[in-house]
């Protein structure tokens, strides 16, 4: 089950009490204190992983509590500090703190870096037992601190993939068979819309040990960005990458005119994140192997050369032109960056 978006709750451990007690030996007179103090609450971690992909974990746990402190003891002895919690993620998490009054939420982590624990919420401290005020002036303090509590988070987590290419086109534009063909993921293909209902990264391997991930993200439709069809809940996924290929059906079955099938992707992009559409782009005009009318192709090269954008002709799946479309893809993501 792919889930990339959740809410939970985490609860670091609170600190131990601190002690009051006093020495009272045989042939030690006037021991004095020797309350030890509260250990420190454990702190909730959390650590982006390799081996996860999906947020499914954290639906049938809603919530995450780390060891309190122990209490202080007689003799000096101080409580054991609670034990860290440490929770694994995805790489890609994106980690929000939802305020209890409703207001929005803001962000506390990005983690996308392998094994960097990031401390979500802090343990508290543990409290000082009574040996710690003994004074010159105060041989008998009977006085000591109580722990202080752990935070308390609720946390809402999203999933934003870490790809270098995304795929993005309208449903049965051929964006599963071209992920397939280029990659070894094995994506459900079929002849009906929305026949992808979760993203799927593949990563595709070139000669000279050159390779990068691609991200099939679900098609998109008009109003995508207001929350039409299936793609809105996935475009996030978009943006972290660094190019965008824009796969068209040209084969005429779908009805629709191509030229207004690239604007209306593009708008989406646009209206759901300016930067999104700002991204470099490729287009590749999909299933030229059922092509009988070339007209509307023209007119979309046309409209693609206006606007600075390379045009592929390929079939997803026969193969042709799929691995001049790669290399362009390889030639987008290995140049320098513009600052750089």
């Amino acid at each position: 089950m792919f889930v990339d978006e959740v809410e939970t709750r985490v609860a670091a451990g609170d600190g131990g009490r601190g002690c009051i007690a006093f020495r009272r030996e045989k042939f030690v007179p006037r021991g004095g204190p020797s309350g030890g103090d509260g250990g420190n609450g454990g702190s909730v971690f959390f650590v982006p992983s390799h081996h996860l992909n999906t947020l499914v974990s954290f639906r049938f746990h809603p919530e995450f509590k780390a060891e309190r402190g122990q209490h202080g003891m007689g003799s000096n002895m101080h409580g054991r500090n609670g034990k860290h919690l440490v929770i694994k993620v995805p790489i890609g998490t994106v980690v929000y703190e939802v305020p209890e009054d409703g207001g929005e939420a803001v962000q506390v982590a990005d983690l996308v870096e392998a094994g960097k624990k990031v401390r979500i919420a802090a343990g508290g401290q543990g409290g000082r037992g009574n040996a710690r005020f003994a004074s010159a002036t105060n041989r008998a303090p009977r006085r000591a601190d109580p722990g202080t509590p752990g935070e308390v988070k609720n946390l809402r987590l999203q999933l934003k993939l870490l790809a270098d290419v995304g795929l993005v086109g309208f449903p049965n534009a051929g964006k599963s068979t071209l992920i397939s063909r280029i990659s070894a993921a094995k994506p459900k293909i079929a002849d009906y819309p929305f026949t992808t209902l979760t993203p799927h990264l593949g990563v595709v391997a070139l000669s000279d040990d050159r390779s990068f991930v691609v991200a099939d993200v679900p098609g998109l439709i008009e109003g995508a960005h207001r929350g039409l069809g299936l793609g809105h809940q996935f475009l996030r996924h978009l943006e972290r990458t660094r190019l965008l290929v824009h796969l068209i059906d040209v084969s005429g079955q779908s009805g629709r005119d191509p030229v207004e099938d690239f604007k209306t992707i593009r708008r989406e992009l646009e209206l759901y994140r300016p930067e999104l559409a700002e991204k470099p782009a490729i287009a590749a005009a999909n299933k030229m192997d059922t092509v009988a009318d070339r007209a509307p192709i023209t007119r979309l090269a046309a409209h693609l050369r206006r606007r600075g954008i390379p045009l592929h002709r390929i079939s997803a799946v026969t193969g042709d032109g799929v691995p001049a479309l790669v290399e362009e893809m390889w030639r987008h993501l290995s140049a320098p960056e513009p600052d750089a």
